[in-house]
């Protein structure tokens, strides 16, 4: 009988025990392992070839840090010396003219009150105060209108494009768009109001100092020329308005006046009032007339029988009188068109119509007058507190100011890029 089926086969033997340790702390040094012991071995993580070079992990950080703050800096450096050289050797001189203006104008009459020279008044009196006035040139100075004039007088587009000139602050060419040339004078010309003293200043930069004054007095002759046309068309207005009413007036009053002379020779009375006054008298006279010869008629009757030659000469005068009393006042007053009463009304409504359109057209001539006056007061002068200046040295560009804030903003600016990488990474970590 075989022995392998009566013993079982003994089980394989133990192997023998690997070390193992932790790694230890990168800031203590690895021991070395004792002699017959196996080096340890990393309880996690992967294991790395034999022989493989690698840096600590705490230096990767460091490394990639200073790299980014070194590229920052660089960047920052390079920006700086770029534009440090542009702003001390390669742009342009410009040379400054500049001008202190005043609007000023003369205290405007007013019309007096009352008739058309009242309603009148106000338009005879208008007028703007000293702010609103240089804010109008100012705004007319800093118009398209204005570049278009300067730019035809002293070909400004030419001269700002001219390439001996470095090609950043110069016009993109000599033929660019006005809207584009407007916007590159925006940084050219200069007008600004100071309330405090009221007076504008005026300057231009130009590329020589000839052509810098010319712009500034170019652009006060322009201001003066407009401010006065406006003022001269606002003037010529009024008086024309005042004119076309005083001819009007006086084509009234003509006309009232031919009616009251047409009135009388249809009439054939100077004065149908006169007249009317005359008859009243008349019958005045007549009725007194007729009381005393009534009282004579009592008298002699008291004594004189009725067909008495005295009493019945006295009876025929009264009745001679209240004959004509009865003419007169038929005359005087009647029911009829052709009455004289009638006819006095008349002529009093004819008379007064000539004497209001003859005051109304006095009236009118008196505010003509006065505003042709005023429209002469009303134009404005400007005053030149400061010529154009002809500039003996360039002002702009302020090279080492330039340059300077440029460095600072450039220094500033990679200040908070590294400020925020670090804040970056502190998260990421």
């Amino acid at each position: 009988m075989s022995t392998d089926l009566a013993y079982p086969p003994a089980p394989p033997a133990p192997a023998a025990p690997i070390a193992r340790r932790r790694r230890p702390p990168a800031d203590l040094p690895e021991q070395d392992a004792g002699p017959g012991e196996a080096p340890a071995l990393p309880l996690s993580g992967p294991r790395e070839a034999p022989g493989a070079t690698t840096l600590p992990p705490a230096r990767r950080p460091r490394w990639r840090a200073a790299r980014i703050r070194h590229l920052v800096l660089g960047l920052a450096g390079a920006a700086s010396l770029v534009a440090s050289a542009y702003w001390c050797l390669i742009a342009s001189d410009l040379y400054v003219s500049e001008t202190d203006v005043v609007v000023q104008r003369a205290g405007m009459g007013a019309i007096d009150p009352g008739g058309l020279g009242g309603l009148l008044s106000g338009l005879a009196g208008a007028g703007g105060g000293n702010r609103n006035d240089q804010m109008l040139l100012r705004n007319h100075l800093l118009s398209q209108d204005m570049l278009a004039r300067l730019d035809a007088r002293l070909h400004l587009r030419a001269h700002y494009a001219d390439h001996r000139h470095d090609w950043l602050s110069r016009l993109s060419a000599a033929n660019a768009p006005m809207a584009r040339f407007r916007d590159y004078m925006k940084a050219r010309v200069r007008v600004d109001y100071d309330d405090n003293a009221g007076v504008l200043h005026v300057e231009a930069s130009a590329y020589d100092p000839a052509t810098a004054q010319a712009i500034v007095a170019a652009m006060l002759h322009e201001g003066a020329a407009f401010m006065n046309a406006n003022d001269h068309r606002l003037a010529q207005t009024q008086v024309d308005f005042l004119a076309s009413e005083a001819a009007q007036m006086g084509k009234r009053n003509q006309q009232a006046r031919q009616a009251v002379l047409d009135f009388q020779s249809k009439e054939g009375m100077v004065s149908p009032d006169g007249t009317l006054d005359a008859v009243a008298g008349t019958i005045a006279q007549l009725e007194a007339r007729k009381s005393a010869l009534q009282t004579q008629l009592g008298t002699l009757e008291a004594y004189l029988v009725s067909a008495h030659p005295d009493v019945v000469a006295v009876r025929q005068q009264i009745g001679a009188i209240d004959a004509e009393l009865a003419r007169e006042r038929a005359r005087a007053a009647a029911p009829e068109p052709g009455a004289l009463n009638r006819r006095a009304d008349a002529f009093r409504q004819l008379q007064q119509e000539a004497q209001f359109s003859q005051s109304l057209y006095q009236t009118t001539l008196a505010a003509l007058e006065k505003g042709r006056i005023t429209a002469m007061q009303a134009m404005k002068q400007i005053s030149v507190v400061q010529a154009p200046t002809l500039p003996e040295y360039p002002a702009r560009p302020r090279r080492l100011y330039n340059a300077l804030v440029f460095t600072l903003a450039a220094f500033l600016a990679a200040a908070i890029a590294l400020l925020l990488v670090s804040v970056v990474r502190d998260h990421v970590d």
